[in-house]
């Protein structure tokens, strides 16, 4: 054998082996197809036949592979015209052509399913044949479907989509998800959830890692979140929040690639469903008061069951003083005014007038407003419905001496009457008629509220001293603080006071609204007892 043809020889074998190779490879590929295919010779006989049409039609590889046409047994003989005449026009026509056809099943059902048919052309030009891939078309619905649902979550959807993979970082964002955290889709992405909330972070991470191990919660979840971004309409938020675990379909075991995690803001029907249980118990405790004071032989003591019932989920504490009426002076001595002549002086001038601020704890006018009062000062919660102020400008002419008595003329005697027990739970208890003053300092909010016959909310705020309660002769650990008039029969009795632990928040128009009923409540009874020892 000469060098020639035993180059040539093993040209050929590996041009065999090529060949051999690619056909296997070429085997694998059609097998490995999710979409059945089938391909027909330029004659009509078939030529290949995958695994995916053998599952859909149930014809092997061997039944199909040969056969010439599919009349007769893959398809109906009278569907079998239009069906080699569709296949006929793709061998003609550039790209790809897609129809839908009934096929036949070797059971002989029918089933119907979309194709797409294209020319196969030989290295020449020459059209070799035609293949055919195809699926069931209710496959082929259920996934155009999918996609469809997909990109309308992720563009219209009012509800925020957030999807978030493997290491709790978000991968794609929705616009109304963007919005709601107040920053951009992209600004978003792959940046860790504690970037986006202050609060809530923690709730958040833990739902999505058991949803990532043990698949979706049986129901959705509020959660509470603050958000970090400046641009949020309002930065503490209620987000109704379900989630649902995403699975690779490819994958032999299911592998988790994320959550998908969808929230709808639900803050205003939360903080209104919240208001609403709040005034149904609130109710609820006036009639429960109002019934048991009722079984009170003594109204001082129904002035006490009253105090109690307001404090259940209202106030840590509860005090009530009392204006005490100054004892009678010697013949033709000066007396001071007492606690009642103070407005009815203001009532015979017919002077009444406007102020525009809140007063501080000091009982100097501040012109902050009503969301200051966190920062040490009280608002005079009552001056809306018309009360008087404090103070009244100096008539001109005044001494100094008749402004002085005026001044002293306005500072009642409040002589502590009930209080509840400021260390341990338990009903208040009413203190016997001693009719020494309670030690409060000019300004005190007591003197405020009762000046100003309305009521008076205070705050120690983040910055105060921590003797802020000694100095207001309240229970030590008091940082909230609400003080309101005692009214019965156009007089003023007294002050009402409620306080409040660091746990709970400060006092605001509502509290200052049931406060003002239950010291309505509780000046009846005591007013009554008033008579009563008359």
């Amino acid at each position: 054998m000469t060098a020639s043809s035993a180059s040539s020889a093993s040209s050929a074998a590996r041009c065999s082996v090529d060949e051999t190779d690619d056909s296997g490879l070429l085997a694998a590929l059609l097998d490995g197809m999710d979409a059945a295919l089938v391909a027909i010779a330029a004659d009509g006989t078939v030529t290949h036949w995958n695994h995916e049409a053998e599952r859909i039609l149930g014809w092997t590889t061997a039944e199909a592979v040969g056969r010439t046409g599919l009349a007769g047994w893959a398809v109906r003989k009278e569907d079998a015209d239009a069906i080699e005449a569709a296949l006929a026009a793709a061998m003609r026509s550039p790209g790809r052509q897609v129809h839908e056809f009934a096929l036949l099943t070797k059971d002989g059902h029918r089933v119907l399913v979309r194709t797409q048919s294209s020319a196969v052309r030989a290295p020449g030009g020459r059209v070799a044949g035609v293949y055919c891939a195809f699926s069931e078309v209710h496959t082929q619905m259920d996934l155009e479907r999918s996609i469809a649902l997909s990109e309308a979550l992720f563009e219209d959807a009012s509800w925020g989509v957030v999807l978030i993979d493997a290491d709790l970082r978000p991968a794609v964002v929705n616009a109304h998800a963007a919005r709601a955290l107040g920053v951009g889709r992209t600004a978003l992405l792959g940046r860790p959830l504690g970037e986006l909330l202050a609060q809530g972070v923690e709730e958040l991470e833990c739902a999505l890692q058991h949803v990532l191990a043990e698949g979706a919660p049986q129901a959705v979840a509020d959660l509470w979140v603050t958000l970090r971004s400046e641009e949020a309409e309002l930065p503490r938020r209620c987000w109704r929040s379900g989630f649902v675990r995403l699975s690779s379909p490819l994958a032999e075991e299911p592998v988790p690639l994320g959550v998908a995690w969808l929230f709808q803001d639900v803050t205003d029907a939360k903080r209104a469903e919240t208001e609403g249980s709040l005034l149904r118990f609130r109710a609820h405790q006036l009639h429960r008061a109002g019934r048991a004071a009722a079984e009170c032989p003594d109204p001082a003591e129904a002035a006490a069951v009253h105090l109690d019932f307001a404090l259940a989920g209202f106030a840590d504490h509860g005090l009530v003083d009392l204006a005490a009426t100054p004892a009678p002076r010697p013949y033709g001595a000066v007396a001071d005014g007492d606690a009642y002549d103070a407005y009815d002086e203001v009532e015979v001038h017919g002077e009444a007038e406007a102020h525009d601020g809140a007063y501080d704890t000091g009982g100097e006018a501040s012109k902050a407003s009503a969301a200051s009062d966190t920062s040490g000062e009280s608002e005079g919660a009552g001056a809306t419905a018309g009360a008087a102020p404090p103070s009244r400008a100096p008539e001109a002419g005044a001494t100094g001496a008749d402004r002085g008595r005026r001044a002293r003329r306005g500072t009642p005697r409040l002589v502590r009457t009930l209080a509840s027990p400021a260390g341990s739970p338990g009903p208040s208890e009413t203190l016997s008629a001693s009719g020494i003053p309670t030690p409060y300092v000019p300004g005190h909010p007591a003197f405020q509220a009762y000046e100003r016959r309305g009521s008076v909310r205070t705050s120690a705020g983040p910055a105060s001293p921590a003797g802020w309660a000694a100095a207001r002769n309240w229970p030590d650990g008091t940082v909230h603080g609400l003080c309101v008039v005692l009214r019965s029969r156009g007089r003023t009795l007294g002050v009402a006071t409620f306080l409040r632990a660091p746990a709970r928040r400060p006092f605001d128009r509502a509290d200052a609204d049931y406060a003002e009923e239950v010291a309505a409540r509780i000046a009846t009874a005591l007013d009554l007892a008033g008579a009563a020892s008359l």
